[in-house]
């Protein structure tokens, strides 16, 4: 869920809206459409927000409200998301038209039937405070350093870096309020927090499952499996002698002293709250550490004004929800609100994320699998109510979900941040250069599932001479080549063959043995990928199809009119509009928009041709009677010098 206070760039759209949306894509033509819902929607609360609109006002003149500053920036967003294809059943937001309605009373449920199985606690904790602006500041108003041992960010938070590493306000090295530059202070305020630690028996198990299983991506266990161990508190190797001190006014704990190069020893303590205790401590003795890792409670509400509302709970009614916890069951509330869309009751959510015979997808970056992988699974076994009849607007039961974590995309070698030093390209300004088609198909072959990636393209490189260069190739192009060299060529071929010596029509016959065979195997490579979520590999697997495909018709062609032969020129034709027809099913969840060019002028019914329905014999399985019986179907005119796959007009110059 993108932030509500900027346009996408091209990180967001390439690292995870097109792989979920070939996913779905791959998905609907599978199973039906029926069966698929694709939500996601603007994240329009938090302090990111709050921060956004500040400057907003203060530096560009804008003159809305905040909702009106979240509107303009949801509106761009669906713009650019359409703009990529990108088939979402929903794009509304947190808070935002009907489904900003069906999220305050989906958070309402949530949040009273957590408290009512004992798994909230209000406590008072500390938030920072800009004395000389006179007010608490949100967690984006205070810039600071991780204080979590091993992390290297210089770009933390109140309560977390940009790294999705959790600590607690107090730890927060050099803190500085953004508004007025002063060291903040911490003064105490009324929070609920979720019971997070209690859960830690349960998400160990949970992580070794994951672990185990080969079709989890080792990042998801890896990740959750950091924060399941023991709270650890870092300290110097110097300060050996002032921790003696003082060591008997902390908890019990266990001493592990350096090994090898390491620079500090470590206090290892029972639980986060003896850990907590012993920080007290060694703040009062002056002596400066670094804690680990480690599930703390998990904070739900914060006192700012611009947020979910929660109910009222043992009195306490003037809290709003920290956006990170709300932004984790938004898509539950989407989901409902698609169903509503499509005229069912709110309650048919259940059966999308409560039954065992659903599944749940979620396509993140890695820097929020803390939240998705480790505070979700807690959040929905503390939501299990033992009663499957309970109806809307109480889910209770959700199913755990299954995490697709793709890493980084870069930029080049950086991090592509819209808030980084190195500005990437926004979405919209690659269109200027390239088809969609061809981002789509380059993304999805970089391999993010594997490893971070870096993303060159050719028009914003820093290096003029290498940019004007027409020798040096763009990186950018290379699965596109497929689509506009390869693919287009078999589909042309098939179409001004078939207009050319069969009046327009193509003709219905059985594809030779092989051919067959050749496509089941693919469409079984393809599937087993899928399921997966392998996309690099789908598209390897289609280079060498499509290419094969291509080969065959050119190969067949060939020898067809060397010897002057009408029936092996007809089967050629028969083979090719079949290979053409799996190739195009296989793809367009890559390339929609050109697959669904090469199917209108099939002339055939799209939920025919994009179905894996059928049992894959032929052409003629998918034409009318009229069509079988006179072994032939009409085609529709393609004009001369028609690309399916079109290169951007930059391209030509």
């Amino acid at each position: 869920m993108p932030y509500g206070n900027k346009k996408l760039h091209f990180g967001h759209v390439a690292g995870v809206f097109v792989p979920a949306d070939a996913y779905a894509r791959f998905l609907r033509d599978r199973i039906g459409e029926q069966n698929v819902l694709f939500v996601s929607g603007t994240d329009c609360f938090g302090s990111p927000i709050q921060e956004g609109y500040r400057k907003a006002c203060e530096n560009e003149g804008f003159e809305g409200t905040i909702v009106d500053y979240v509107q303009r920036n949801h509106d761009a967003q669906k713009a650019t998301l359409d703009a990529y294809d990108i088939s979402l059943s929903i794009y509304e937001g947190s808070g935002i038209g009907r489904a900003g309605e069906v999220h305050q009373r989906v958070t309402n449920d949530l949040l009273e039937k957590l408290h009512e199985n004992g798994h909230l606690r209000l406590m008072e904790t500390l938030q920072f405070y800009d004395p000389e602006a006179g007010q608490f500041l949100n967690g984006r108003q205070v810039h600071g350093y991780c204080p979590v041992q091993g992390c290297k960010s210089e770009k933390a938070y109140a309560d977390e870096c940009d790294l999705g590493h959790q600590f607690d306000p107090a730890d927060l090295i050099k803190p500085t309020s953004s508004l007025t530059g002063c060291v903040p202070e911490l003064r105490p305020v009324r929070n609920w927090y979720f019971d997070l630690p209690n859960f830690r028996e349960q998400l160990g198990e949970i992580a070794e499952n994951l672990e185990a299983d080969p079709e989890v991506r080792p990042v998801v266990s890896q990740t959750a499996k950091e924060f399941l161990v023991p709270p650890v508190i870092y300290i110097k190797n110097e300060l050996e002698a002032d921790y003696r001190a003082i060591e008997s006014k902390l908890p019990a704990h266990e001493f592990h002293a350096a090994e090898g190069n390491k620079q500090s020893f470590e206090l290892e303590f029972a639980n986060i709250e003896s850990r907590d205790a012993a920080r007290d401590e060694l703040t009062a003795a002056g002596i400066r550490f670094r804690t680990g890792k480690a599930l703390v409670p998990f904070r739900i509400s914060g006192n700012v004004e611009w947020g979910v509302k929660v109910p009222e709970m043992e009195g306490v009614d003037d809290l709003t929800v920290w956006c990170w916890p709300e932004s984790l069951w938004a898509p539950v509330s989407f989901s409902a609100t698609a169903l509503e869309a499509r005229g069912e009751e709110l309650s048919a959510v259940r059966d999308w994320w409560c039954s065992p015979d659903a599944r749940v997808y979620q396509f993140i970056g890695q820097d929020n699998l803390y939240f998705y992988g480790v505070a979700q699974p807690a959040l929905w076994m503390a939501l299990e109510s033992g009663n499957a009849e309970v109806a809307y607007p109480q889910p209770g039961d959700l199913q755990q979900t299954t995490l697709i974590a793709n890493h980084h995309i870069l930029f080049g070698k950086v991090k592509a941040s819209s808030s980084g030093a190195v500005k990437p390209p926004s979405a919209d300004q690659l269109l200027e250069h390239y088809t969609v088609d061809q981002l789509r198909a380059h993304w999805l072959g970089l391999g993010l599932d594997v490893k971070s990636v870096g993303f060159k393209p050719k028009p914003f490189e820093a290096d003029e001479a290498k940019r004007n260069d027409p020798r040096v190739a763009d990186p950018v192009l290379k699965e596109g080549a497929l689509l506009t060299n390869v693919f287009n060529r078999l589909a042309r071929s098939c179409f001004y063959e078939a207009q050319k010596n069969f009046e327009g029509f193509m003709p219905l016959g059985a594809p030779a043995a092989d051919v067959v065979a050749r496509c089941h195997k693919a469409m079984a490579e393809y599937e087993a990928i899928m399921h997966k979520a392998e996309l690099h590999s789908v598209m390897t697997l289609m280079d060498d199809f499509i290419r094969w495909a291509q080969k065959h018709w050119a190969d067949g062609i060939k020898a067809a009119e060397g010897a002057d032969d009408a029936d092996m020129r007809r089967q050629i034709l028969v083979d090719s509009f079949f290979t053409l027809r799996v190739a195009t099913l296989l793809m367009h969840p890559v390339a929609p928009d050109g697959c669904e060019k090469i199917v209108e002028h099939l002339g055939l019914p799209a939920e025919r041709v994009f179905s894996w329905n059928a049992p894959f014999e032929g052409m003629a399985e998918l034409c009318d009677a009229a069509d079988v019986e006179a072994c032939r179907h009409a085609i529709v005119e393609l004009p001369p010098r028609t690309d399916f796959f079109a290169k951007h007009v930059s391209q030509f110059k």
